[in-house]
């Protein structure tokens, strides 16, 4: 094999592969359980959390083939089996039940989350421990968009209507239909 040469030694290559596979294994195991509650969620949310998981679980999978060739790119390889992705990430699997849709939504948003406090915590690891600001700013903009999915997902179930203005409106602003009590 060809010695690479891009300014970083072989042990910082190599501590930067192990934060991207943890990365990695865990992006992969949100993908699974995005795609599982894309494929089971029923009731009155079908259709709008069918589409918004499908647009996720496809945002997903360009990350994860991102991830891979970031391993790849630095001179290691991805792990690329369901033991590592388990091994590796941090992400719990959904057990056999099937949640309610927004209970779904919830376990989605903890683990956005949790990939997010990762992520943050990767960035400052590669920048500063492994002097690789390449990765560093890959990982910001994975992270960004962890951030993006998290709010849409939050955004589904705080579900307080608010004003136009922008805030909730009160008790007393809300209009009574003749009639009701």
């Amino acid at each position: 094999m060809r010695k690479i040469n891009i300014g970083l030694s072989e042990e910082q290559r190599s501590g930067v592969s192990e934060l991207l596979n943890s990365d990695l294994a865990n992006a992969y195991l949100v993908l699974i359980k995005t795609k599982k509650f894309h494929w089971d969620v029923v009731g009155p949310q079908f259709r709008s959390l069918h589409l918004l998981w499908e647009e996720q679980y496809q945002a997903l999978t360009a990350n994860i083939d991102a991830l891979a060739e970031r391993v790849r790119t630095l001179g290691f390889f991805p792990v690329g089996t369901a033991a590592g992705f388990l091994k590796y990430g941090s992400i719990k699997e959904q057990s056999d039940n099937i949640p309610l849709a927004t209970e779904m939504v919830a376990q989605l948003v903890d683990d956005h989350e949790e990939i997010i406090r990762n992520l943050r915590e990767h960035v400052d690891q590669a920048s500063e421990k492994f002097s690789d600001e390449g990765t560093a700013d890959f990982l910001t903009g994975l992270m960004e968009q962890h951030e993006e999915m998290a709010w849409m997902l939050r955004s589904f179930i705080e579900g307080e209507s608010l004003a136009s203005d922008g805030n909730k409106p009160s008790a007393a602003k809300i209009p009574v239909e003749a009639g009701s009590n």
